[in-house]
């Protein structure tokens, strides 16, 4: 294989977006051959592709032979089905955010990978290849920080209207996306937090479903985490508040990163401030600091780093930037914050999948909620990418 053939399923507004690109021919050795969405309208503006086959069925497009690779787009639930679908007749696949709606479904995608491991399998999480995240990722590696003591998250700044979530039906459901700000809004931060921090221990959840919106899922958010060494974090998050705050400050023992406004700020201790603690002959002495203004930029577009990365990986063996199980993490932590706040009760990680699939089940199955879906105005939805 010289060249692959990319099909895309789901054209709500992050298949638009992926397509776009592939189709201005972003992506060397890569060809945009196929779409899908079960809603016509969705497909009519394709059609004038003549190098695109369109299908309203995503199984006719993965048994089609026109593509050698699926990226899934579609909403939460279908990530799984489809996936499942596409590894087990042979096609190579790309999952967006999150991996699946819920543990126990990313679990059972894995499975299906594994019975299938020489296909490609990588998972969309672009703020890998972020250089503020980057950035902080080496400093952390590298123990210029020191131990991690303190992780805060603030970000509030996904404020959403009632024309938002009234444009999709799926949207804020359990039966249609499985949750709210935590596994829509936020997965990609929940990525990060684990990717720089690693997975807490326990955490507790105080999540209120509705706060600002006509909705049953949750919209308002303060978490609790801790880690096995003692590291304590907090995560906020919300889509109903205005003006809304982005604020990522983590703490070690060798002094503090606060991300904000696109400024990258290490107050780094001469130090090591527990050591300073217990060699200090004066009881109000601090270590010196040094104050760092770390430069940054914004990737150009890191979906098509991925991307590339991808068809990299398929051509020559590249190593994925973001494999599929990488996914886990996220999925976890949007499942458990909110699973936490609903049962009252801290809960030790990792999760049972089974206990929160039951819970969930349970909610679709209670759910009086009526959804009146109301067509939106386009808006520039890329906005909020590079958070």
């Amino acid at each position: 294989m010289k060249q692959v053939r990319l099909g895309v399923v789901g054209l709500g507004n992050i298949g638009k977006f992926h397509t776009s690109y592939l189709l201005d021919k972003k992506i060397s050795r890569c060809e945009l051959t196929a779409v899908s969405d079960a809603y016509a309208p969705s497909l009519e503006p394709f059609k004038q592709h003549k190098q695109l086959k369109t299908f309203d069925r995503s199984e006719e497009m993965i048994r089609s032979g026109a593509i050698d690779a699926i990226v899934i787009a579609t909403p939460h639930y279908l990530h799984t089905t489809i996936g499942i679908d596409a590894l087990n007749n042979g096609l190579h696949v790309m999952v967006e955010k999150p991996i699946s709606a819920h543990k126990a479904d990313a679990e059972r995608l894995f499975a299906a990978y594994k019975e299938n491991p020489k296909q490609i399998f990588a998972g969309m999480f672009q703020l890998r290849v972020e250089p503020r995240y980057v950035k902080i990722r080496k400093l952390i590696q590298s123990g210029e920080l020191g131990q991690l003591v303190r992780m805060n998250w603030i970000i509030t700044d996904w404020y959403r209207t009632e024309a938002y979530y009234a444009s999709g039906g799926w949207r804020a459901t359990w039966k249609g996306e499985g949750g709210g700000v935590l596994l829509n809004q936020c997965l990609h931060q929940l990525d990060m937090l684990q990717w720089l921090c690693g997975m807490p221990a326990r955490v507790r959840g105080f999540c209120q479903l509705g706060r600002y919106h006509n909705i049953e899922v949750e919209d308002n958010i303060t978490t609790y985490m801790e880690w096995a060494n003692g590291c304590a974090g907090v995560f906020i998050s919300s889509t109903g508040e205005s003006p809304g705050s982005n604020r990522f400050e983590l703490h070690g023992t060798r002094g503090r990163l606060v991300l904000e406004n696109n400024q990258l700020k290490f107050t780094r201790n001469d130090a090591d401030m527990i050591e300073f603690s217990k060699t200090s002959k004066s009881g109000f002495a601090k270590p010196d600091i040094w104050n760092v203004d770390i430069p940054i930029e914004n990737a150009p577009n890191p979906h098509a780093t991925l991307m590339q990365n991808f068809v990299d990986a398929i051509l020559d063996g590249a190593p994925l930037i973001a494999h599929g199980t990488d996914g886990l993490g996220s999925v976890e932590l949007a499942n458990v914050l909110l699973y936490s706040s609903l049962i009252n009760q801290t809960i030790e990680l990792p999760m049972d999948s089974a206990a929160w699939e039951k819970k969930l089940n349970q909610l679709i199955a209670e759910s009086k909620h009526e959804k009146k879906v109301v067509q939106s105005t386009a808006d520039d939805f890329t906005k909020s990418f590079n958070r």
